[in-house]
């Protein structure tokens, strides 16, 4: 359990996200919380780097609990989290799990007395730990070792296969020190991040087979836009679909001013559109041809799911298994009525040329045909109605009818 949320074993994979505040400022780390946690964020990690951070960790729990955000706190330390967890109990008890970096603990003799400080805190205030690895800070004095090693080998391993078992390796003998100082097995999650996905994938499915901890997913940095989007679909869907993977993140570089929830997002869809979970209705939409020539399908697919999404919130409590629902919206009459009839309610806009009128499909049956200038506000009624009849408590709590199947690679 990372709070109220059960990791591992057979419970759900897990959403997480972080912040990009600084935690020191409790206004602007609590608002972006509460954002994260609103976009389905399962749980968030925050930056606990200094005394001023350390400081503000209870007052922002203590915030976000008063405004109903149950989110667990991960607290993300580096070269000084003994210290901060020694110093700032407050802290170190608000937290709900650490993550311990095993490159960033201490050099030298210093490593083992930081690393097992931080245990101990975790044995005491009886959290979980992440035991984080990554590629770009790995333990150098580990890794200057083994390349010695690896360069007296009769088989001597290339570097990116070094590179890979020194990740893993780090990762695995700091869980072992961990359960040596009596942390238990099931308090402790992996993690062995590099940047590119062959890499991740390699790594992850060595770890997998090497030991039965919880294992976090994601790239260490992932990127901008839609390469950042590409490479951790491409990632994490080849190792979720193995059974790899308790908990996910999809670590993008926001734009200037654009908002964090969009990793959250992406992390839900890729889980979703697997068929793994369902977080919220998803729009199928065709992506236009020579014979949808108007934007109007577009336009109406598009505000449809930022309809959905911004529902979900409210809908999530009102309306159980909503998150299911599948909704069309296509546009002309080659796929249009055929997507229309798979989908809990879909609609079939006229085309190029075509008779200006929009049959509606509601669970596979057509009901009503729109036309006119006010569509897209009837089938947003059409689609609220739904929700209300079909998914209200004691209601037909009907979900989509079609399967999607799961490919075994």
């Amino acid at each position: 359990m990372i709070g109220n949320i059960a990791v591992g074993g057979n419970a759900p994979v897990v959403v997480q996200s972080m912040t990009n505040t600084d935690t020191a400022d409790a206004k602007s780390t609590v608002n972006q919380i509460l954002e994260l946690w609103q976009a389905g964020s399962e749980i968030v990690r925050i930056t606990v780097n200094s005394a001023e951070a350390a400081e503000q960790v209870s007052n922002i729990r203590g915030q976000l609990d008063a405004m109903g955000c149950t989110v667990p706190l991960v607290g993300d330390f580096h070269y000084n989290g003994h210290k901060l967890l020694s110093a700032y109990p407050d802290c170190a008890v608000a937290l709900a799990k650490y993550r311990i970096n095993p490159g960033n603990v201490g050099k030298g003799s210093k490593r083992d007395e930081q690393f097992s400080a931080m245990i101990e805190a975790a044995i005491q205030y009886d959290k979980p730990v992440r035991i984080g690895v990554n590629w770009g800070s790995l333990d150098q004095e580990k890794m200057a070792r083994m390349m010695d090693e690896n360069a007296k080998s009769s088989q001597p391993l290339s570097s990116d296969a070094l590179m890979r078992e020194a990740l893993i390796q780090s990762a695995l003998e700091s869980a072992e020190q961990a359960e040596s100082i009596g942390l238990k097995s099931d308090k402790i999650v992996i993690s062995c991040k590099v940047s590119d996905v062959q890499d991740l994938v390699t790594v992850y499915r060595d770890l997998a087979k090497r030991c039965d901890y919880a294992l976090h997913l994601g790239l260490t940095e992932a990127g901008m836009g839609s390469k950042g989007i590409v490479a951790s679909t491409a990632a994490l869907s080849l190792l979720l679909q193995e059974g790899i993977g308790d908990t996910i993140r999809v670590s993008l570089t926001p734009e200037p001013g654009e908002s964090r929830t969009k990793e959250v997002v992406v992390s839900q869809e890729i889980l979703q559109t697997m068929g793994i979970r369902s977080f919220t209705p998803l729009v199928t939409a065709c992506p236009g041809c020579g014979r949808t020539t108007s934007t109007y399908f577009q336009e109406l697919a598009q505000d449809i799911q930022r309809f959905l999404r911004a529902q979900m919130p409210v809908w999530r409590k009102q309306y159980p298994g909503v998150e299911s629902m599948s909704v069309a919206v296509m546009g002309c009459v080659v796929n249009g009525p055929g997507e229309s009839k798979l989908a809990n309610i879909g609609i079939s806009l006229p085309g190029t040329g075509e008779i200006p009128v929009a049959p509606v499909f509601v669970d596979g049956e057509k009901t009503v045909t729109l036309k006119g200038d006010a569509i897209a506000q009837e089938f947003q009624v059409i689609v609220e109605q739904y929700v209300q009849e079909n998914y209200a408590e004691g209601g037909k709590l009907r979900t989509q009818s079609k399967t999607i199947p799961i490919l075994t690679l």
